[in-house]
């Protein structure tokens, strides 16, 4: 047991390298630039493009594009296979909070298991049970919302004289 305990302390790794100012507001304005542009499209489109884990995505895409989780593939699958997996279980399995929690455990095995991890996805399901959603959840906001991202992502990053974007597609 005490072993066990002592894991609760951590490795005592060094806490990862601050950002630089020109680095944070870089992500700033990609951040500003990404929701303005699905809130736009809400708007004058009138479908519902904006979903609570875009929020997370931002934080991905534009202050850690290199990562294996801010690829194109993991945006838009990891949303999509999440939202499927939450809209199935609230549909096919029921409403309650054991079929929200396997929901949310499937999705991220499946995810893991695809190599789509996107955790900001991870959230889905549950914003699907809060919400009752519908399946058209799964198109908007879903897909539409993760592509409009990964295009702002693709054009902004690369803006930047360090940065390319994507590391890969598929």
């Amino acid at each position: 047991m005490n072993n066990y305990l002592k894991k609760f302390i951590g490795q005592k790794e060094k806490i990862a390298d601050r950002s630089t100012f020109k680095e944070i507001v870089f992500a700033f304005i990609g951040s500003f630039i990404a929701i303005a542009t699905i809130g736009y499209f809400t708007k004058t489109y009138d479908n519902l493009l904006v979903m609570g884990s875009f929020g997370a995505s931002c934080v991905l895409l534009f202050g850690f594009p290199k990562v294996a989780f801010s690829q194109p593939r993991n945006v838009i699958l990891g949303h999509f296979i999440s939202s499927f997996i939450g809209l199935f279980f609230l549909h096919f399995v029921g409403n309650d909070y054991i079929s929200m929690a396997l929901a949310l455990a499937t999705a991220i095995a499946l995810m893991m298991a695809t190599k789509t991890v996107h955790p900001p996805a991870g959230s889905n399901p549950l914003i699907i049970f809060l919400l009752g959603a519908n399946w058209d959840y799964l198109v908007f906001p879903t897909l539409v919302g993760a592509v409009i991202l990964v295009i702002v992502s693709l054009f902004y990053n690369n803006l930047h004289k360090n940065r390319v974007y994507p590391q890969y597609w598929f």
